[in-house]
């Protein structure tokens, strides 16, 4: 399959949602691309939180978080809903446009997610990453966050096969800043342990999840992504806040739902 940006600009299918323009200010906007783990939650789904809920706590002011994060969708069906399209046509130059995929391209029985690591995958993330330059801003690849996953000796266990390494190589040969928010969440949740991870999960009287995230979980992969943000130089130590700060999870807040 041979993707182009033409077909970005022609894949609006349904609704397209309304992206915020960054100000016109010196303020920059960092746009979020991604599935139900980074996106936002409304009061129906509380007390699970995407992690792109809490990045803003750890970001100065000036540094706007657009989240458009959904739900269920692959680095494919958001290209194909028009998603990306939207977003490029609001971001500006100097802004950030931060991508995580995985948890849905890995869906092989679902042909309008499913991507293969090492071709149609790549492909769909340099969509991404030639959108933004195309338009003077600079694209972020982020591993996909871990699940909470253990084997029976109690070691925290990968769950994204080929795609956190297919996305790496691409980062490499692309010259783009890489949040390796895979292997830290996975180092995160190893030193945690099979217990204490439930914590950050959204495990409640009636669910046990283990991909979703409630508040401390959100927050405690919100601060990965800001402290690899300042690792990799995408932001200057004056932009980052609060890494080194407990935030009170009642910070969280979910808007009633539209």
């Amino acid at each position: 399959m041979s993707l182009t940006r033409r077909q970005v600009a022609a894949a609006a299918v349904g609704v397209v949602p309304i992206v915020g323009r960054s100000p016109a200010r010196k303020r920059r906007t960092l746009y979020i691309a991604g599935d139900s783990t980074a996106a936002q939650k409304y009061a129906d789904a509380a007390p699970e939180t995407g992690w792109g809920m809490a990045l803003p706590f750890f970001l100065r002011k000036d540094v706007v978080v657009s989240n458009q994060a959904v739900n269920g969708r692959s680095s494919k069906s958001f290209v194909d809903e028009g998603r990306l399209n939207a977003i490029l046509g609001t971001i500006r130059p100097h802004d950030l446009l931060i991508v995580q995929f995985a948890h849905n391209d890995e869906k092989s029985g679902d042909p309008t997610r499913y991507t293969e690591p090492w071709t149609t995958y790549q492909e769909h993330l340099r969509l991404y990453i030639e959108g933004a330059r195309a338009h003077g801003a600079r694209p972020v690849l982020a591993t996909p966050v871990e699940r909470r996953r253990f084997d029976a000796d109690g070691n925290a266990v990968p769950t994204h096969g080929d795609y956190p390494a297919a996305m790496r190589a691409l980062a490499e040969e692309e010259r783009v800043a890489l949040l390796d928010i895979e292997a830290l969440s996975l180092a995160l949740w190893q030193r945690l342990g099979a217990e204490a991870t439930k914590t950050y999960f959204n495990w409640t009287d009636t669910e046990q999840d283990n991909t979703h995230f409630n508040p401390p979980g959100a927050v405690a992969v919100a601060r990965l992504v800001a402290q690899e943000l300042l690792r990799t130089r995408v932001l200057a130590r004056p932009d980052v806040i609060r890494l080194h700060e407990e935030i009170p999870t009642s910070w969280i807040t979910w808007p009633p739902a539209s």
